[in-house]
């Protein structure tokens, strides 16, 4: 049949299609048994109306998946088709099921090859989604056994079958639907003799799955970022800058922000306030108002109801200085992340020291880490972050000219491709003539995404003008995370080599 004369409509089974289904069904199924009586099929209807699913062309039945719902923890265990099965031939559908169960999917011989099996179970999958159940499970036969039980156990054929060293006819497609098999049945269907009574137990996951619990406690998964380009200029007072920090914090929240984002070192105009002659006085100095900036901002975080991550500060302990960030949670935690890498000039102007501990931290929107400036150009503090399952990376950073810039911007980028993660970016911009060491700012913040379909097709969900005071907002999703980690058109963090190669921690 030529493909042009074709006219599919996909939809739900009904119970005046049961002539065209008997039909189909024994021409299938003539070796076991055939088609199921009417009242078997008009209860399926009846009572899971969503879940039997056809295709017809031109009128005429050709393709049907038939469904259920059931218990995972009764089904993703050893069973037979039996169990499946009341008196009379009713299908056991559970209504207070959390997934699916295929029962059966089958394709009019002359309608092979137009991949209309994958059109169905994509439907049940579309299903599985939509009304947020486990999994979908189904007894699978392996009808090509037959021809191999002289020569493989029918777990060795199912290895190879998996290989793709053998076809086997429902096996193979199934495999090929992402599909996992997850355990070998024995005497499922005896009266299967192609299969030898042998059945496997196939998964498919819904990752996208919500365990039910109370609507307050269920975290975000549509999060809105915001961040701060920040303008540098004279302060006379703590008091201030931490004006102008609450004028930002009031107006991202006003906007329904979850996150504000500040850059590194944004307070550091205080530092004209004190001799610029000795610049590890300096950095001194401004340390003394860190405690005083956290404090302030994590009392703005509660009030405001919005999460920041202060940007960076100096933190003087233990008479040494560390570049240190605070993620100061709406709910009244604070966490702190310090600089890991630190810069030549950080080193050796400032004689500021690198810490030694590496978070990913749990908010109400998402998982976040923090990588300051320079952390970002190191690739595996990101492949660390991806392993603790990171949603956001935030990046607050200083830069003075634009190639500076670039060196973050574009390993930012590279960071969420190769870790399918969110990374924001944000700086400051403008000019301290009375501050050693900072003279001038180059700065563009950005949020970058995964570069791949369900995302903006340059990777970039936002981006600010360059080198003007402004505020920049993203909305994320982080439901496509999970999608292109699992499903994407790459998968990068799960085809890592970890059999050649590991990040080890101390």
């Amino acid at each position: 049949m030529a493909h042009e004369e074709l006219h599919l409509n996909l939809r739900n089974l009904t119970l005046d299609d049961y002539e065209q289904l008997q039909v189909l069904m024994d021409r299938v199924y003539d070796d076991i048994g055939g088609a199921w009586p009417k009242d078997t099929i008009k209860a399926l209807v009846e009572q899971f109306p969503d879940g039997q699913i056809c295709i017809e062309d031109k009128g005429q039945l050709v393709a049907v998946a038939l469904t259920v719902s059931v218990k995972y923890e009764r089904f993703s265990n050893p069973h037979t088709y039996d169990d499946l099965i009341k008196r009379n031939e009713q299908i056991r559908h559970n209504p207070k099921g959390d997934s699916l169960y295929g029962l059966d999917v089958f394709i009019h011989p002359e309608y092979r090859g137009y991949r209309l099996g994958r059109r169905l179970y994509e439907a049940r999958k579309e299903l599985c989604r939509s009304i947020n159940l486990r999994a979908i499970l189904a007894g699978g036969r392996i009808p090509g056994y037959f021809k191999y039980s002289d020569q493989y156990s029918p777990a060795e054929y199912i290895d190879r079958v998996d290989r793709r060293d053998i076809y086997d006819p429902i096996l193979s497609f199934q495999l090929s639907n992402d599909f996992q098999v997850t355990r070998l049945m024995h005497k499922y269907l005896p009266e299967d003799e192609k299969s030898l009574g042998y059945a496997t137990l196939l998964e498919w996951r819904n990752i996208l799955y919500t365990p039910p619990s109370s609507v307050l406690n269920v975290k975000k998964t549509q999060v809105r970022m915001g961040a701060v380009q920040w303008q540098m200029r004279e302060f006379a007072s703590v008091e201030e800058v931490l004006e102008q920090v609450e004028y930002f914090v009031d107006a991202l929240s006003d906007y329904k922000s979850d996150f504000a984002l500040f850059p590194e070192f944004f307070n550091a105009p205080l530092m004209g306030l004190t001799d610029q002659v000795d610049q590890t006085r300096a950095i001194r100095f401004l340390a003394g108002f860190t405690q005083q900036f956290r404090d302030r901002m994590s009392d703005m975080a509660v009030s405001y109801n919005i999460n920041i991550v202060t940007g960076s500060m100096p933190l003087l302990e233990n008479d040494r200085v560390y570049n240190v960030s605070y993620l100061c949670h709406r709910d009244g935690r604070v966490d702190e992340q310090r600089k890991i890498h630190i810069t030549p000039h950080e080193r050796r102007d400032w004689v500021v020291e690198g810490g030694n501990k590496f978070e990913v931290f749990d908010t109400d929107a998402g998982r976040v880490a923090i990588m300051i400036c320079y952390d970002i150009e190191f690739p595996e503090l990101g492949r660390i972050a991806a392993s603790k399952d990171v949603d956001i990376i935030c990046v607050p950073f200083w830069t003075d000219t634009k190639n500076s810039y670039l060196r973050v911007r574009h390993c930012a980028q590279a960071r969420a491709i190769e870790n399918e993660c969110y990374v924001v970016i944000t700086g400051s911009v403008g000019n301290l003539p009375k501050v050693e060491n900072l003279d001038v700012q180059y700065a563009q913040s950005s949020v970058f995404s995964p570069s791949d379909f369900s995302f903006p097709h340059d990777a970039v969900l936002a981006e600010t003008t360059p080198n003007t005071e402004m505020i920049m907002f993203a909305d994320m999703d982080l439901e496509k995370l999970t999608l292109v980690r699992n499903e994407g058109s790459v998968t990068n963090v799960k085809d890592r080599r970890t059999d050649m190669y590991e990040i080890i921690t101390h």
